[in-house]
């Protein structure tokens, strides 16, 4: 299933800074008939990419919640960083977003955690299109309510679309395709693309967060109209299972559970959103943040630190088994997290030096030192997924690939792709040898110690980083590429320096990652499509401008079956691999998580949730006591 927008901003990461947009599940053929009238087309309760959809239409609730827990308590998560800003429209463009203001808003559909790429109606109860995917229509329940009451309607999701594709450049891209957006019935709203046959356009469409028109056109407490194009404190309107309820500006933010809530019986909903309160406390260290949480001053913390998982937590709350730390299987997503090396930059233009860079990173004495032996190379741009490329290409993937074999380098046919492997003195000089011997081949030689082209220019790499633990892994790397002869700096700037600076293009390395869905499709284009290498806010940080990759990017939209979208995703994959477009560092299989013993969930959590929380779970007052008061 994908990755979406509301994803990321409930795990308060920075939209414009981590991938995925939402790589979302397209539509099945079930049986309608090729069509051009919507009368002749049936209403669905809910849309999948490929094969069968679990829940019927009078399914009741989820298999993997309890559709009787109980409501109450108070959980108190963790957000690290800041906010000055509760307007989604804006998120990742402008301020800083708080992620609970994610929470307040519901999207057209939604999706089910244990399958793998279908969603469910939310705000829609149905959606129909035709076999050639050229359009579709939702239909809104009539119930579904703003928390003032009024209705949503099919003005707010045309509003909510328009504004997104106006305000970020982001949006913009992913929604190009849709056409235009129309009201057709009383509840209904129709949304036309620019062509027929691509299967994810449908559900792309069906993620969209809706906003309420009528209170973004209104003024606000002292009269003023509301600019849904600026950041905003103000207190915003949604139709979600919460509401904003208090906040301390860049500090904290309380969300209530809407008792009254016009969706808490819909079938998507039963058995979640258990907890009376939520409350977000902001920290800008990461250490600050665990000692907060040993002080029992939240409840849980996500722990991205190797280190700090196998050191940091020796506490005795801990030892007394009244904290909990526990690992999460990821199961929903693949990743690529690397070096990237800004290829719009003359110098990296050529393959070999980007090669030579990967040569010089020496991943296993890192994972050694840095992160006591837990992390994993990274080999594939869908790390983790069965749409990996291995071995060598054949098969349905061979065929593909030979529609572009004259734009791929050679390798791709007949070399499996590996990374360099270091950890032992060995190793490390002929990977340096190599990476030497490359740079050679591109122009280069060494003079004083340093890597020059033919006219006598130095080699130079600035790593840009916005955080102490990316830092530290520049600063790692850093004498690696000088042995090379690269001049090599690290610079570390304030979050809104980096956004900027990233928005521009304006850097030479930088570390970025991009998360993958089991059902990759368009988004493809917006990660490494030539149309999106010099769009402003875009994620092809890379700046691949490839003609094969586009190629294989429409073989991936456009595959008609399961079957085909692996052989198409694996070709992709190999091809961005042997053009060297990054250094791959490492990935980690589970999330792990600390936690105060005092919440309960059903079991077993869904595949394709992780943690589940904390939509999953619920206050439990029986651990609550074993587990001592609150702080």
């Amino acid at each position: 299933m994908a990755i979406t927008r509301r994803d990321l901003l409930l795990t308060g990461t920075a939209v414009a800074a981590l991938p995925v947009l939402g790589s979302v599940a397209g539509l099945p053929v079930v049986g309608a008939a090729q069509a051009q009238s919507s009368n002749e087309l049936p209403w669905r309760h809910a849309l999948s990419l490929f094969g069968d959809i679990k829940y019927p239409a009078d399914f009741k609730h989820f298999d993997y919640v309890n559709p009787v827990a109980p409501k109450g308590g108070v959980a108190r998560l963790i957000s690290i960083g800041t906010f000055d800003n509760f307007n989604l429209a804006v998120a990742g463009i402008k301020g800083s977003l708080a992620p609970a203001a994610a929470m307040i808003y519901e999207t057209l559909m939604t999706r089910a955690q244990d399958e793998v790429a279908t969603e469910y109606g939310e705000l829609a109860e149905a959606a129909q299109h035709p076999d050639d995917f050229s359009w579709v229509i939702y239909r809104l329940r009539k119930e579904a309510r703003w928390h003032d009451g009024k209705p949503v309607t099919p003005e707010d999701v045309m509003f909510s679309l328009e504004t997104f594709k106006q305000q970020s450049p982001m949006y913009a891209s992913y929604y190009r395709h849709v056409t235009k957006a129309e009201k057709v019935g009383d509840r209904d709203v129709k949304f036309t693309f620019d062509g027929p046959g691509n299967r994810e356009l449908p559900t792309i469409v069906g993620e969209l967060t809706v906003l309420p028109k009528h209170w973004w056109e209104g003024t606000d407490a002292q009269g003023r109209k509301r600019d849904v194009s600026a950041t905003t404190l103000e207190i915003p309107l949604g139709s979600g299972p919460y509401r904003i309820k208090e906040f301390v500006a860049g500090r904290s933010v309380k969300l209530e559970r809407v008792k009254d809530h016009w969706g808490a019986n819909l079938p998507s909903q039963i058995g979640t959103n258990n907890f009376d309160e939520l409350r977000f406390e902001f920290f800008r260290d990461n250490q600050v943040a665990l000692e907060a949480f040993k002080a029992d001053q939240a409840d849980w913390i996500a722990e991205n630190s190797a280190k700090q998982w196998a050191t940091a937590y020796d506490f005795p709350a801990v030892t007394e088994k009244r904290v909990i730390k526990q690992e999460f299987p990821i199961n929903d997503s693949g990743r690529m997290q690397a070096f990237v090396v800004n290829n719009r930059r003359p110098q990296f233009k050529d393959a070999r030096v980007r090669r030579a860079f990967n040569y010089a990173y020496d991943f296993e004495e890192m994972n050694k030192q840095l992160f006591f032996g837990q992390y994993k190379r990274i080999s594939s741009y869908f790390e983790g997924t069965d749409l990996a490329a291995t071995g060598l290409p054949q098969g349905e993937e061979l065929q593909i690939l030979e529609t572009v074999r004259d734009k791929v380098p050679p390798e791709v046919f007949t070399t499996p792709y590996q990374n360099p492997v270091g950890g032992n003195p060995e190793a490390v000089r002929a990977n340096l040898r190599e990476a030497a011997k490359l740079l050679k081949e591109a122009g280069f030689e060494v003079r004083d110690h340093k890597l020059v082209d033919a006219s006598g220019k130095v080699l130079t790499v600035e790593i840009l980083v916005q955080e102490p633990s990316s830092e530290r892994i520049a600063l790692f790397y850093k004498p690696s590429l000088e042995r090379i002869g690269v001049n090599t700096s690290v610079r570390v700037v304030d979050d809104a320096q980096y956004q900027n600076r990233l928005r521009s293009f304006d850097f030479d390395m930088i570390i970025d990652q991009w998360g993958e869905s089991l059902s990759p499709g368009n988004e493809q284009r917006e990660f490494w499509s030539s149309a999106t290498a010099d769009v402003p806010g875009a994620r092809n940080t890379i700046g691949i401008k490839n003609p094969a990759v586009d190629a294989l990017i429409e073989k991936v939209i456009f595959a008609k079956d399961r079957a085909g979208l692996v052989a198409a995703t694996r070709a992709l994959d190999r091809v961005l691999l042997w053009n060297f477009y990054v250094v791959p560092q490492f990935t980690y299989p589970f999330s792990r998580y600390a936690r105060w013993d005092r919440f309960s969930h059903a079991e077993p959590l869904p595949k394709y949730g992780r943690s589940g929380l904390p939509a999953l779970w619920w206050y439990d007052a029986d651990k609550a006591a074993r587990a001592g008061k609150r702080s």
